[in-house]
This record gives C-alpha cells, structure tokens and sequence, in this order.
C-alpha cells in the first residue's frame, strides 16, 4: 500500500497538487477498501474513525480531485448515489461491474471486453474513444444460489394435497 500511496503522491506532484495529510487520510482509505465501492459519505465516515478532524467537504473535494485526475472514478450504479473506485494501475480502461438488482452486490470485471466495439465505433462514427464504462444490471451468483436453495427446500416438502393423503 506505501508504494501505491508513493505513487499517487507523485502524480499529483506532477499535476501541481501536494499530498497534504487531508488527502492522504482518504487516499488511505480507498487503498484499504479498495474492493468495495464507496460514496463519499462511506469515505468520509472511515476517514473521520482516522482523522476526526477533516470535513465531509474536505473528503468530497478530495474526490472530487482524485477523479478529475483519473487516481478513482467517479461512477454510479443507477441508485443516485456516486461512488468512488480506485483505478487499476497500468489499465487502459475501466472495469465493468455487475450490479446484483436484488441484494446490491458490486461485483468487478477486470479483463476489457469491448476491445471489438470500440474497434468498429472508431472506425464506422469516426469516434475516438477515450475509455468506457459497462455495467451490467442482473441478479448475482449469491442470490441465484439462494433461490436455487430454497426452491430445492420447496420442491422437498410435501404438497397440501400429499399432506392430506397421508
């Protein structure tokens, strides 16, 4: 983690920025949740447990900062609230996510898909493509195995009828 934190240091040094001990308690605290998919309130509340004297706006204009210099994207699952996702180093692009409808879950993908897509977009719209973002909506492996247990269960029990019979 302190090599990654070196490394965002110096590229904010590269954009004329410092890391002050604000930014770094939140730099932190993405690095340390680096799978989950904060919003700025989740920052701000694990940043306060740190240090309990920065602000909910010092946080926001934190990560505000940090998306403008593409250190995390700013990305938003349909539910209207933003969150904030530390970018893979070394990635040319994004990574896709699948969001559960049921349960909530953020799930990551990390290998690019889309690399034929952006091919035949540049090529037929005369479009250069900067990056690109894929979400996909559904119902995740933890609710399908769920629903798969409990229709099982279901299938198991005798019927009304059955019951009666017996």
């Amino acid at each position: 983690m302190e090599k990654r934190l070196e490394r965002i240091k110096k590229h904010l040094h590269s954009q004329s920025y410092k890391l002050t001990p604000q930014r770094e308690a939140t730099v932190r605290v993405l690095l340390e949740h680096e799978e989950d998919h904060l919003s700025a309130e989740d920052v701000y509340l694990l940043v306060k447990d740190k240090a309990p004297e920065i602000g909910l706006a010092t946080v926001y204009r934190t990560l505000e900062l940090l998306a403008e210099l593409k250190i995390v994207d700013k990305i938003n699952f349909g539910d209207g609230v933003s969150r904030f996702d530390l970018r893979q180093e070394g990635a040319a692009h994004f990574h896709h996510h699948l969001v559960c409808i049921e349960c909530g879950a953020v799930d990551e993908i990390q290998e690019d898909l889309l690399g034929d897509v952006e091919e035949i977009v540049e090529r037929d719209w005369n479009f250069k493509i900067k990056d690109h973002r894929l979400t996909f909506h559904g119902i995740c492996y933890r609710c399908n195995d769920k629903d798969e247990t409990s229709e099982n269960e279901t299938s198991n029990e005798p019927s009304n009828e059955e019951s009666n019979n017996e």
